[in-house]
């Protein structure tokens, strides 16, 4: 038996302790991983996308390099790119489980048995990321944010350039936005230190399957893997008792409050979507007041909420100790509440891809129905959830499309790359172009671009802090001054948010964080 088929067999020796058997589109995915091939990944939430993925990874990597002896601790090989620092920890878990079975079996794996993982994001505690620095785990998930900060690091092709494979989660959430870009730019750089890199992406709620591929992939070509895996959605609605008398804008919903409590008492674990924090913040208050007795059983979780206050929150879920939490976006991608078995949209989604998205949050697992209800807060919003049941059975989803040609991310990825090695010109016009992104970059906007880098453009020309990246003697372009260096790594980054304040009690302890704007 070959390495590979030992290593598969366990794989499946795993699952079926699991009482999980891989489904069609998890096998495609491992022997187009196996081949080399690049591809997107589209299945509905819970269906096992990252084990599909992952265990590919394990099966197509099982084999050391052969500059390396297999039991030597491996270089970095597969990058884990999240879109949000919450998940980081969930997916961690999810590699680990069955990257310790392989290990626990001697001999069938000596190269597999070698791996570690870890994390980097914003959450990492400074001695684990000390510990990076002098050695990179061999699986490592990460942010668009960690991942370009890694990029501009000055022996960035040496800490990176053995990534044999990178997974983007959930690339529906980046692929309409400018962290999108920034995820694009920075695989173009990676595949020009490992020609021969393997880019997978997954989403659950994509309309335009194709162009997102070729958003992911840029230049490359790939498989696109689709999981026919047949799982009962439920999408329904609360209506009010009077209609008429309900109103027509301008309400947050609590006139529903009485039926959503009757919804909560008839479920076990529940998750209550809102649009915001402020209303996430009226429903958690409204109702406590109206059931005392729920205090403790009910939780609230959004972004501004202390990191020890969001983890306490979805350990409750976890294990089926809360019976309801209100929350926010926070809780929209890739954590796993096995528990929750019903999901209720206070307001419209304001999509179909949105709530498709939260609907998965409930029977997280293949094999278990989905139920969301939606509970409007104003008469319009009856007609936009017919609307949305009615688009859902057609399949009709939101296509996400990339920005094209953001020079400002541009500007800020030519920083980061002068920061980590420098840059040839000639050679990184090209490698941008390979981008989905930057595919009709036109020569003037390139030296625009450089111009505004290395000079500030004409506008800025007279300030020395615009002038970053300037060419050496050897025509490669860098960073000279360390102070521009540690203000742009601070700043790096397309996420647009105003300056927050922590706030916490006098002498006690903290709660969270609020904008600037608002505590003013």
């Amino acid at each position: 038996m070959t390495t590979a088929k030992a290593v598969e067999r366990k794989l499946l020796a795993w699952m079926s302790s699991h009482q999980w058997k891989p489904f069609r589109f998890q096998r495609d995915v491992w022997a187009a991983m196996s081949a080399g091939e690049s591809g997107l990944l589209h299945a509905t939430t819970g269906a096992g996308k990252t084990y599909a993925v992952w265990l590919g990874a394990l099966i197509a990597f099982q084999k050391a390099p052969p500059s390396r002896p297999a039991t030597k601790p491996a270089p970095l090989t597969v990058l884990w790119i999240t879109p949000m620092r919450a998940l980081a920890a969930d997916t961690l878990r999810a590699l680990q489980a069955p990257l310790a079975a392989l290990q626990a079996a001697e001999g069938d794996a000596p190269a597999i048995g070698a791996w570690s993982t870890g994390a980097r994001s914003g959450d990492t505690p400074s001695a684990e990321r000390s510990a990076q620095d002098k050695r990179l785990p061999t699986a490592l998930v990460t942010t668009p944010e960690s991942l370009s900060l890694m990029l501009s690091r000055a022996d960035a092709q040496a800490a990176l350039g053995s990534v044999r494979l990178v997974v983007v989660d959930e690339w529906h959430e980046l692929l309409g936005n400018k962290r999108g870009v920034q995820v694009q730019l920075a695989l173009a750089r990676l595949r020009r230190w490992s020609p021969g890199l393997i880019v997978w992406g997954m989403s659950a709620t994509l309309g335009n399957l194709a162009q997102a591929q070729h958003a992911l992939l840029g230049t490359t070509t790939g498989r696109l893997v689709q999981g026919e895996v047949s799982k009962k959605l439920v999408v329904d609605s609360l209506l009010p008792p009077r209609a008429e008398r309900f109103p027509w804008a301008g309400h947050l919903g609590l006139t529903m409050l009485p039926q959503v409590i009757a919804e909560l008492e008839s479920s076990r674990v529940t998750l209550v979507f809102t649009n915001t924090r402020s209303q996430s913040e009226i429903w958690y208050q409204a109702l406590l007041e109206a059931r005392p007795e729920w205090a403790g059983q009910i939780a609230l979780h959004h972004g501004s909420l202390d990191r020890a206050v969001r983890e306490w929150v979805e350990l409750g879920l976890k294990n089926g100790e809360l019976r309801a939490v209100v929350c926010t976006s926070s809780l929209d991608l890739g954590v796993d509440f096995l528990p929750v078995e019903r999901v209720l949209q206070i307001g419209s989604p304001k999509g179909v891809a949105r709530l498709l998205q939260r609907a998965g949050r409930s029977g997280h697992a293949p094999g278990r129905p989905s139920r969301i209800t939606l509970v409007p807060t104003h008469s319009i919003e009856m007609v936009e959830g017919a609307a949305a049941r009615a688009a859902i059975a057609a399949g009709q989803v939101e296509a996400r499309a990339s920005p094209q040609q953001p020079l400002d991310v541009l500007v800020q990825h030519l920083v980061t790359v002068a920061l980590g090695g420098g840059f040839e010109p000639e050679a990184l016009y090209d490698e941008v172009r390979s981008t989905a992104a930057y595919a009709g970059l036109s020569r003037e906007s390139w030296a625009w671009c450089l111009a505004f880098v290395s000079q500030g453009g004409p506008s800025l020309a007279a300030y020395p802090d615009y002038q970053r990246a300037v060419p050496g003697d050897d025509g490669i372009w860098r960073v000279p001054d360390a102070r521009l260096a540690r203000r742009h790594r601070i700043n790096i980054g397309t996420i647009v948010s105003d300056a927050s304040m922590p706030v916490q009690y006098l002498g006690g302890p903290r709660l969270g964080t609020v904008e600037e704007s608002f505590a003013a």
